[in-house]
């Protein structure tokens, strides 16, 4: 009984993960929507090409919002919007036109239903009371809100400020959550105090610093959110740890084979995205490891 329950749940987590990454993916692409439109109105500096391509999306209003082919405006029916099983079915082009329709969507869906498994998996305590199912419903939550961070920081190196925010309301409940549950309420907050000041002062100090030109103030934002969501000091260093030991893994054989410099552009946001992940669902188990060792 308890195996076919943890089954039966295991499934509604990738069904409900494949329609939030499917989401996630469709409000991405509206947000590059009208952020091109804004930039056009300010008379700011856009891609005119981008531009045509999305502009479709902007006129939409909202009661009557449907998917459609960036290429040819085909309106997509319901079973063209199934989660991944459309994407295979059509192999990956537009029903009407044809065109390549790319990885993107049906990445974004695994991604996220990828990561309400492992969440699920991995979960560093119990779901029993209220308290517990809501802390976990909310780092959902946020898994979806990530998943649009991480898709527009690595494609446009951009992250806005209205998903940065959705973080932070989110982080800020999870807090309240642990704060409250806490055995400890100013052990607690301490732990939130220094979460913040590693993920999110640290930054400041380095925006500062370099005026603006090592990193923007949109990692600021996204470090503050994602401390809110560990709400632990340990965790957060974990977080920055695993993000720049990921970075120079992916950063150093790419300047070694010529296809970075050493002043090219990374964006972080993603990498602190993945360490964050990390920190919250194999920190206690790292932090248990490193104690034993410097024990011994």
């Amino acid at each position: 009984m308890i195996v076919l329950m943890e089954i039966t749940i295991y499934i509604a987590l990738v069904l409900v993960g494949l329609c939030m990454g499917s989401f996630a993916g469709a409000t991405t692409w509206r947000l590059r929507a009208n952020e091109l439109a804004d930039d056009k109105k300010r008379g700011d500096e856009y891609d005119d090409a981008e531009y045509e391509q999305l502009k479709k999306l902007t006129h939409i209003k909202t009661s009557r919002d449907r998917s459609v082919c960036l290429h040819c405006s085909y309106r997509l029916r319901w079973y063209d919007l199934i989660p991944l099983v459309s994407w295979v079915l059509l192999r990956g082009k537009c029903r009407q036109c044809r065109h390549a329709i790319g990885y993107f969507e049906p990445l974004m869906e695994l991604g996220v239903a990828l990561f309400f498994v492992l969440s699920y998996a991995f979960w560093p305590g119990q779901l029993i009371s209220g308290l517990q199912i809501t802390h976990f419903v909310i780092w959902l939550a946020a898994g979806v809100v990530l998943a649009i961070l991480f898709a527009y920081d690595a494609k446009w190196f951009l992250l806005p400020d209205k998903i940065n925010y959705s973080l932070i309301g989110l982080g800020l409940a999870s807090s309240v959550i642990v704060a409250i549950t806490s055995n400890n309420l100013s052990a607690a907050i301490g732990n939130i105090a220094g979460s913040v000041a590693i993920l999110s002062g640290m930054y400041y100090i380095i925006y500062l610093l370099s005026r603006g030109k090592w990193i923007g103030f949109g990692d600021i934002k996204l470090g503050l959110g994602l401390a809110l969501l560990l709400a632990d000091w340990q965790l957060a260093f974990i977080a920055l740890f695993a993000a720049n030991l990921i970075g120079c893994l992916i950063v150093i054989p790419m300047m070694a084979v010529g296809k970075l410099k050493r002043d090219s552009h990374i964006q972080f946001g993603p990498l602190l995205i993945i360490g964050t992940v990390i920190a919250w669902l194999a920190g206690a188990v790292l932090l248990s490891w490193y104690s034993g060792m410097v024990l011994v």
